[in-house]
């Protein structure tokens, strides 16, 4: 049962929380969001997403605005009244992967990352930053990469799943891991709406965000990198997801059975015999987080089920911003070491904090 204890920053409680998917957003992002749904060139999902966020009077999108664009003080306070001593922060999905005008996208990422860099200057004990890129241009982001991890001191790089419709298998993408394998960073793997070519039965029942497509979109597309063979090609490469890993420790074994199966009757073309098997592939590769999933049993399923070091905590902010749910965590019934892993110390490991 979750207790009331008061919730402070310092580690009082023998752990420093850092929170691992936490989001912030520019002004101009969302300014060209608002024109892409109202000129008519967003995609289904940016319409329902932005449609709501930047243009709904009601207190939830409201709140979240104010707290997306906001990189000081009031971020700052809500960190402290949640007991949160440190932030990962990234740009918010979708970041720049919609945008059409390829200048305008590389622009944007360029000044969000900037930004980023000079707020994380200003409280470096307190925020940790990620680098922004715009897939639409493999080779700029690739560049990209590199100035986030040296002159921007970034500690890894998020990309919101797919770029219009297109996935990071596609070898054109490859100067990104290229660069993420020169730099040594994570990549996150955010969720964002699903494409047009599937977002259609998601959209008209209400199921094409957070509640259920981000899941489904996300978790295919790092079946996608693990099944063309990512972890093959760069074996080093550590590629994070958020929400309990977007369901995929939980089929863990059909998925392993289903894809033995599939490469042994050649059913695919792109379906080939790979090094490991997934569930291998998730417990050397692959790093998850708890992002919006404050549940202790499926923290604890796939703590072990993909290793106790490598599942961490996140908050989810502003989207999901409970001190319920930190009180929750604090809670759980695991050892003390065990909750410092999740609390700290496998983000410091993993982000190189």
């Amino acid at each position: 049962m979750t207790s009331d204890h008061p919730l402070r920053t310092g580690g009082d409680r023998g752990y420093l929380r850092i929170a691992t998917e936490e989001a912030f957003a520019t002004r101009e992002q969302v300014d060209v969001y608002l024109r892409m749904v109202r000129d008519g060139t967003a995609d289904k999902g940016m319409v329902s997403l932005w449609g709501f966020y930047a243009q709904s009077p009601s207190e939830r999108a409201t709140q979240i605005m104010d707290r997306l664009l906001d990189l000081g003080e009031r971020r700052l306070a809500d960190m402290d009244s949640h007991g949160i001593d440190k932030a990962v922060l990234a740009l918010t999905s979708p970041g720049v992967q919609p945008m059409l005008d390829l200048a305008e996208a590389k622009g944007i990422a360029t000044r969000a990352n900037d930004y980023l860099a000079e707020r994380c200057a200003a409280h470096p004990d307190r925020f940790i930053g990620l680098t922004a890129v715009a897939p639409q241009d493999p080779e700029w982001s690739a560049a990209e990469i590199r100035r986030g991890a040296g002159e921007l001191g970034f500690k890894g790089v998020q990309i919101n799943s797919h770029t219009q419709g297109e996935y990071l298998d596609d070898p054109k993408f490859d100067p990104i891991f290229r660069a993420l394998a020169d730099t040594g960073q994570p990549l996150y793997i955010h969720p964002a709406t699903p494409p047009d070519s599937m977002i259609d039965p998601l959209l008209e029942s209400g199921l094409d965000g957070a509640i259920f497509g981000f899941g489904v979109e996300t978790g295919m597309h790092l079946l996608r990198l693990i099944t063309i063979g990512i972890f093959d090609r760069y074996p080093d490469l550590q590629i994070m997801v958020g929400h309990m890993g977007e369901a995929l420790p939980y089929w863990l074994y059909r998925l392993d059975f289903m894809h033995q199966a599939g490469v042994r009757s050649k059913r695919y073309e792109r379906m080939k015999p790979l090094n490991k098997t997934i569930a291998e592939y998730m417990r050397s590769n692959v790093l998850i987080t708890n992002s919006g999933m404050a549940w202790e049993p499926a923290i604890r399923f796939a703590q072990q089920v993909v290793g106790e070091d490598r599942v961490m905590y996140a908050m989810d902010y502003p989207y999901q911003v409970e001190a319920r749910e930190v009180r929750a965590m604090d809670t759980m019934d695991i050892s003390p070491e065990l909750k410092k892993k999740f609390f700290q110390t496998n983000a410091e490991r993993w982000f190189g904090i």
